[in-house]
């Protein structure tokens, strides 16, 4: 097959960003379904970035600086949130399209450049993190972004160029992407950086690797330059502090579970085919790269919210490269051509639900009833257009545990393991209750009362909880070095005035372990408030 046509494929792809963009942005505002929790950790960490501030030595988090900065840039031009989302995901294709092109036109055949570039640029613009749920959140829109990278820096690593070669231009956007990936969440490039490695290695573009390195190291000196060397010590301790962290070693399922549980046995199965295809295929560097590729492409699943394996289309684009003589057979006198199709055909089978659901969220997004809709920060005019559903919003729904004292089902209390998210602080013993929904409505009221009671303005509330954004909704100030998501440290605590105990936490083992941790380090606390929904605390002395 021959090259693809160069006028007609970057038209495609210009196509492809435009009809996105053009369907995302005519709802006026971004409207999501859930993940409030989520899209809250997002806003604290845009407006702290807008505001002069830089992730790991402002405040914590292990996600990178460009997961973020995008959107930063745009509300420091005066966006609002919901379009500077949008706005950015827009940038980000337009940024990358010249490298998904590249990939095209130098690494496949035909209509396979287009599917390669669909895929990528679906990855960016969609409305959701994946999987088949229907609902749209822009929760992780990070990963998707790292496997945009990832599908142009491993085609353009692992496949040899076919008519045209620039292995210098080949090195910059491989190294370039490296960096990325780095910048973005770090686990992509510690799960990618070896095999993409070792296929330049193997396929004797030694040339290419040198260029590669040598473009990483450039961008890493030019961040280091914007922030300074002080940036790459924090990001480090940032993430090993999240790494040692009891309070969530995965996000998902564990790793067994990824690899053999019923969702994921096809898909795993399919990869060590794909693998045995390409070897008895004559495409001995391909399948082993794709060896040294699958702990990655597990590893990243793992570690994921979702446990989404999106790299079963670019599997299944990698299959349907090869082209083996028609009459080579295998040993069981399978045609490799026919085998390695099929195999290709398997994986996007396995990858159609969530990758439809990908491509089909922009659409979605438009058809919403925005009369069902309200804004998430109704106290910010400028950025009202973040708005969700207005139940959603205003439902509060908690579970609440039944077998307490009293309840005749007490001796089922320890068989259910009460004891181990059961928090007794200052001789109190806190409800045995997590807030499932309506977190908006939480915030708002607790911060309300607040203010109402004259005890928000100018202060800054450390809450014992998973979630600590009160500052968004009124006028309370933001924690230094705080961080927008608990992860096992009192991150922040040292700056704050108050500690705010929920009576009813989004997550009680977090609410534990925090209050230990206050208790053990001696802290002198003053109880300034109580309502049904929290206890204010003053802390007098450290």
């Amino acid at each position: 097959m021959s090259r693809p046509n160069p006028a007609l494929l970057f038209g495609f792809l210009v196509a492809v960003i435009v009809i996105l963009a053009g369907v995302t942005l005519a709802k006026g505002g971004f409207f999501i379904a859930k993940h409030e929790g989520d899209t809250l950790h997002l806003l604290q960490i845009v407006f702290r970035m807008a505001s002069g501030e830089w992730p790991h030595l402002d405040f914590m988090t292990p996600i990178g600086w460009l997961a973020f900065a995008p959107i930063a840039l745009f509300v420091n031009l005066g966006m609002g949130i919901g379009h500077a989302i949008l706005f950015s995901q827009i940038l980000v294709a337009f940024v990358l399209l010249p490298a998904v092109f590249w990939a095209g036109m130098t690494r496949f055949a035909g209509a396979l450049a287009y599917l390669f570039g669909l895929v990528v640029l679906v990855l960016v613009m969609a409305l959701v993190h994946g999987e088949a749920e229907r609902s749209v959140s822009i929760s992780m829109h990070y990963n998707r972004w790292a496997w945009a990278v990832c599908y142009v820096v491993i085609v353009l690593a692992l496949l040899p160029p076919r008519e045209i070669r620039n292995d210098r231009f080949d090195g910059v956007m491989i190294g370039v992407g490296m960096a990325a990936l780095a910048l973005l969440k770090v686990t992509y490039f510690a799960a990618f950086a070896v095999p993409v490695a070792a296929a330049l290695t193997v396929r004797g573009a030694i040339g290419t690797l040198r260029v590669a390195v040598l473009s990483g190291l450039i961008a890493a000196v030019a961040v280091t330059i914007l922030a300074g060397a002080a940036f790459w010590s924090a990001y480090i301790g940032d993430l090993l502090a999240v790494f040692g962290s009891e309070v969530r070693p995965q996000p998902g399922a564990g790793l067994r579970t990824i690899i053999g549980a019923p969702a994921y046995l096809g898909g795993s199965l399919t990869l060590v085919m794909g693998v045995i295809l390409l070897r008895q295929a004559d495409e001995p560097v391909l399948g082993l790269v794709l060896l040294l590729l699958t702990p990655g492409f597990l590893y990243v699943t793992y570690q994921n919210f979702g446990n989404d394996p999106q790299w079963l289309m670019l599997l299944a684009i990698l299959l349907l490269v090869p082209s083996p003589r028609p009459e080579l057979v295998n040993g069981l006198g399978w045609n490799m051509k026919a085998a390695l199709r099929l195999a290709a055909m398997a994986a996007i089978a396995f990858a159609a639900p969530s990758f439809l659901n990908l491509a089909y969220s922009p659409f979605r997004h438009l058809g919403l009833d925005a009369g069902d809709y309200q804004a998430m920060l109704t106290r910010t005019p400028q950025h009202r257009d973040l708005r969700l559903p207005v139940v959603r919003a205003n439902q509060v729904n908690a579970g609440v545990a039944l077998d307490g004292p009293g309840s005749g089902l007490e001796n089922r209390a320890r068989a259910a393991r009460r004891e181990e998210t059961l928090t007794e602080f200052r001789g109190e013993l806190m409800p045995d209750c997590e807030l499932q929904l309506g977190l908006i409505a939480w915030f708002e009221t607790i911060v309300g009362d607040l203010e109402e009671a004259g005890l928000a303005e100018g202060k800054r509330v450390f809450a014992a909880d998973l979630f600590s954004g009160h500052w968004l909704f009124g006028d309370l100030q933001r924690l230094e070095n705080g961080a927008p998501w608990y992860y096992g440290e009192l991150a922040g605590f040292d700056s704050a005035d108050y500690l705010l105990v929920p009576l009813c936490p989004t997550a009680q083992d977090v609410r534990k372990q925090i209050l230990e941790d206050v208790a053990g380090r001696g802290t002198g606390l003053v109880e300034r408030r109580r309502t049904a929904l929290y206890v204010l605390y003053e802390i007098s002395e450290r």
